[in-house]
């Protein structure tokens, strides 16, 4: 009894710590994001900067189609099967470079049909690079798969302090906008790099890694699914800021893009509550099924209040926000981030529910509530776009939140059940925002 308890406490340390390391690194990570965003913004001006992040979200849309929703396979498969970790690693890794050449392949033809200006098509060619460097992921996953974040972690802090330093020193140097954009491959390799050291150092030499092509037809069936899901989320995550560089102009992508910068952060609170309390929900939801509602429709009255409260107060501050960070060249941002601050609600509810599928196991229609996203993006910021500009954009972002991550839940039968929860957190929530330690205990 005594050496049970004793490893069940050590898996304990471990994941709790393996979730600090995340946590540490997300946080650095999206800090990092806005202090370099702040220092390249103020420097490029609006239209520059509005290009550059034209740029990453053209390249961000073929990226998902890349990965191909190999990675959470890779985890999974790798946890279920430790003893062929070089099998996994090496046909996930083969598949992921091919993917990455057929991207390679696509950008170019179409950036010739959405007749993009050769400057800008030029940016994303060298962009595009990072596609194939991202295909190092395979040894993030490794790490993620045996519940070992440390590494990884500190190596994408060490690109984001060597990234700000890089862009400062551009900066300074007084350099071109095709600079920063190399900067931004820079980051990629120095990810790359970075994984790979961590590999070989801890666990292996990546030349055991092995193609197996009766695994690859396997894991390529499998991760289809995800492809469609995943590239969902990512379409209408970035397509509004694809659709103002091409629709409206760069000057007012720039301006949209600083609104966003803040809008990531916001996120990453519903995101956090949700990746520290789904472990304790999961094991409660195995012993008493009675104790999983009541606390679950906790877990969500909080988790939403907080970013309703959370919304309000950014929706308020948005002028001296934007203005005391990114100067009074982009205050036109604080309109856009009033509106998107909104967001974070939609993400709760969105992410809260989500978890819940996934402890309930009912996730087969999960993809749905993406695709729906995904659908309701594109057509409203098709009509609004032109007549309302990025403020019309950024109430699409929002609605379109609510409809994927809410509304979804109504329409497909197995999900209204959490649907009521959720109106009973949006609604009722706050009455358990003092019952917090609740799910702590």
């Amino acid at each position: 009894m005594f050496f049970g308890n004793s490893n069940e406490i050590s898996k304990k340390d471990k994941a709790l710590r393996n979730i600090m390391w995340a946590v540490c690194g997300k946080i650095v990570s999206l800090l990092g994001v806005l202090v370099g965003a702040i220092i390249v913004a103020r420097y490029l001006g609006q239209e520059q900067y509005g290009i550059m992040n034209y740029v990453v979200s053209y390249v961000a849309i073929f990226q998902v189609f890349a990965d191909f929703g190999l990675d959470l396979i890779q985890i999974r498969e790798e946890s279920k099967n430790p003893s062929l970790r070089d099998k996994i690693i090496g046909t996930v890794f083969i598949l992921k470079l091919l993917f990455a050449f057929i991207t390679l392949l696509a950008i170019p033809i179409t950036l010739y049909f959405f007749e993009t200006s050769s400057e800008i098509s030029y940016f994303i060619m060298i962009y595009a690079f990072s596609v194939v460097l991202n295909t190092t992921w395979v040894s993030r996953n490794h790490f993620t798969s045996i519940v070992w974040n440390e590494y990884m972690v500190k190596t994408e802090i060490t690109r984001t302090l060597v990234g700000i330093i890089v862009k400062v020193a551009l900066v300074l140097m007084h350099m071109s906008l095709i600079w920063f954009i190399m900067s931004l491959v820079l980051d990629s390799f120095l990810l790359a790099t970075g994984y790979i050291l961590s590999y070989t150092k801890k666990i292996d030499s990546i030349r055991k890694w092995k193609f197996d092509k009766e695994l690859a037809v396997y894991i390529v069936k499998q991760s289809f699914p995800l492809l469609l899901s995943g590239a969902a989320i990512v379409i209408y995550n970035r397509i509004d800021q694809v659709m103002i560089g091409s629709i409206i102009d760069q000057s007012r992508l720039g301006i949209y893009s600083v609104a966003v910068r803040f809008v990531e952060l916001l996120v990453f609170v519903p995101t956090i509550i949700s990746q520290t309390i789904s472990p304790m929900l999961v094991e409660i939801h195995q012993k008493d099924g009675q104790q999983y509602e009541r606390l679950s429709q906790v877990f969500l009255n909080i988790t939403v209040s907080g970013c309703v409260i959370l919304a309000i107060v950014v929706s308020l501050l948005s002028y001296p926000v934007v203005y005391l960070t990114f100067g009074q060249e982009y205050i036109g941002a604080a309109s856009v981030l009033a509106i998107l601050s909104f967001k974070v609600i939609g993400d709760a509810l969105s992410q809260t529910s989500g978890q819940l599928i996934i402890i309930e196991g009912i996730q087969r229609y999960a993809s749905v509530r993406n695709i729906i996203g995904c659908v309701t993006c594109v057509v409203l910021n098709l009509i609004v776009i032109k007549h309302f500009g990025i403020r019309g954009v950024a109430y699409v972002a929002v609605i379109t939140i609510f409809v994927s991550g809410t509304l979804a839940d109504f329409i497909i039968p197995p999900y209204r059940r959490i649907f009521c929860k959720q109106m009973q957190s949006l609604f009722m929530g706050w009455k358990d925002i003092i019952h917090i330690r609740t799910l702590l205990q």
